[in-house]
């Protein structure tokens, strides 16, 4: 057969979206099917623009948990469905790739994996490389307007409201959450597809409160926070980890887990609520108690507003919380009564502060909702309802708390995607 006999018949591949997952599917898809025509058609002047921007520039790339059991827990949405798709291909697989591509990783304390340059850009330039050198096309300023299934297979589509067209015989959907208007959606819809509304995750939470003032920058360590919710609704389940307090309101993992876990709770509350704050972690009233009775022993004589028993507990929060508490500066632990004892672990254990909405992480453009779990085969990213297209990363309904988590999603997604759309350019019954 001679070049242009075989570029005829070659399956055609599009990938609409030119993020992390459409990249990744771009390049397992020409891996698995070198003579695939794969084209990436990405909206913007560069794709991969998340990519870049993650992790305030540095990409945090995945995460160093590799059991897909504990890994899962770390899912809001889509959890269980990537339960089987983690075994297949999840952080340690991910790592390795990237490394045999050049890009040296690195891991920190908390788990989270970077490059080892600190550089997104590594990461970029690493995924555009491969998908040149393996043949992958992307195309930049295309906007998907319409997507049509052919009579005997396959898929036409239109861009730019038309301006040009495009057939292919398979079609990953991968760009990205739905938050750039409703077209996305209806594009899903059309094709007989449920979508979840988009809903924003990760966000932190405004807060005018005078215990706040002045303190933007404080962070403790280990808080535990959890939400009271209006019209008396069950209270959340708590989250742990580093708290911010920010000229807005609050910030640091804490937030943007119990954002991530309560995002649609939040949203039907118009994200006005009341946030539970411990300070002290675990610690409860009765705990603190005792603490306090072991500080008039061998603290008697010190002042309780001057210095913080607790190393967790920065002094200037801690001196507003004693202020809260109404305890005067001439206070000793000795002098301290019972009811400002408990005035102040109160404050520390169960203070409560009125969250009045809430503000973008700029760390995470992240939202749940997109397409429905229920209508993927998760085997091979293949829609039950349509053979020949596929979806990856946050077009679908799945997001993450923040740690690498979302990207593997995107990396895991694609990877699969791309494995199998090259298998249906071979007509192989994928499900």
């Amino acid at each position: 057969m001679n070049k242009d006999a075989a570029t005829q018949t070659a399956p055609r591949v599009a990938v609409i979206g030119g993020g992390a997952a459409g990249y990744f599917a771009a390049i397992f898809c020409k891996g698995e099917n070198p003579q695939a025509l794969v084209t990436i058609f990405e909206q913007s002047a560069r794709g991969l623009k998340k990519v870049l921007a993650s992790g305030g520039g540095r990409c945090n790339l995945t995460n160093a948990c590799d059991d897909p059991q504990e890994l899962i827990k770390n899912y809001p949405r889509g959890g269980r469905e990537l339960l089987g798709p983690f075994y297949e291909f999840g952080p340690e697989q991910a790592s390795e790739w990237f490394e045999a591509q050049g890009v040296k990783l690195k891991t920190e304390a908390d788990g989270r994996v970077f490059p080892a340059s600190d550089s997104s850009g590594s990461v970029a330039r690493c995924l555009e490389s491969v998908a040149h050198k393996t043949g992958v096309r992307a195309r930049m300023h295309c906007t998907l307007t319409e997507i049509a299934p052919q009579t005997g297979g396959g898929f036409k589509l239109w861009f730019n409201g038309g301006e040009f067209s495009e057939v292919a015989d398979a079609v990953l959907l991968a760009c990205g959450g739905m938050r750039d208007g409703k077209g996305l959606a209806d594009l899903a819809r059309a094709l007989g597809h449920e979508v979840q509304p988009p809903l924003p995750s990760l966000f932190t939470f405004k807060c005018r409160d005078e215990r706040l003032a002045g303190l933007a920058g404080v962070s403790v360590p280990e808080a535990s926070i959890r939400a009271e919710l209006p019209q008396g609704k069950n209270q959340t389940p708590p989250q742990s980890g580093a708290l911010l307090i920010t000229h807005r309101g609050f910030s640091g993992p804490a937030a943007l887990r119990l954002s991530a876990w309560q995002a649609k709770v939040f949203h039907a509350a118009q994200y006005r609520f009341n946030l539970k704050i411990s300070w002290l972690g675990e610690h409860n009233e009765g705990s603190l108690g005792r603490e306090f009775v072991g500080l008039r022993q061998k603290s008697s004589r010190r002042f309780v507003v001057s210095h913080s028993p607790f190393e967790q507990i920065p002094l200037r929060l801690w001196k507003r919380l004693c202020e809260a508490a109404k305890i005067a500066e001439a206070t000793t632990w000795n002098t301290l009564d019972k009811e400002a004892a408990q005035r102040l672990a109160r404050e520390l254990c169960a203070g409560t502060f009125a969250i009045e909405g809430r503000a973008q992480n700029k760390e995470e453009f992240v939202t749940c909702g997109g397409v429905d779990l229920k209508q993927v085969h998760f085997k091979t990213m293949q829609s039950r309802l349509l053979p020949g297209l596929f979806f990856a990363g946050e077009f679908l309904d799945i997001d993450a708390v923040t740690g690498g988590f979302n990207i593997q999603a995107a990396w895991t997604t694609g990877a699969i995607a791309g494995k199998s759309m090259a298998q249906v350019a071979f007509h192989e019954n994928l499900c």
